[in-house]
């Protein structure tokens, strides 16, 4: 029997992805959310951030550890356009894999870590 292409728990990995993204490169989460494959230049090492701050776009420096980690991960999805998807091709919840994650649930899940963290 073969094993449905998503069927090795993309959302679990896609959190950690997308928040040791975020974390490295020092990204809003409207920021991260909004980033693209396409964004990413890993011959500069740079990614270019769309409608920051001020609907200003701008460059950051890209480490090498979160581009080997964006490229395993991008090679198990392989998705052209979406940087973070999964079968429906967004981010999930990873507790139920039903409801979109959106700002407020980035935001949710962060206060939750920090307020595990610092409590």
């Amino acid at each position: 029997m073969k094993p449905n292409a998503c069927s090795w728990r993309p959302a679990i990995l896609s959190y950690r992805v997308f928040y040791f993204t975020v974390y490295s490169l020092g990204l809003r989460l409207g920021e991260g959310l909004r980033l693209r494959v396409s964004d990413i230049d890993a011959g500069y090492r740079r990614v270019y951030i769309r409608n920051a701050k001020g609907n200003k776009n701008r460059l950051v420096p890209l480490p090498n550890v979160t581009l080997n980690l964006l490229h395993r991960f991008w090679r198990a999805h392989c998705n052209p356009a979406l940087l973070s998807p999964n079968c429906q091709g967004d981010l999930k919840v990873t507790h139920s894999g039903a409801t979109p994650l959106d700002r407020a649930g980035i935001w949710t899940a962060l206060h939750k870590v920090y307020t595990f963290l610092w409590n």
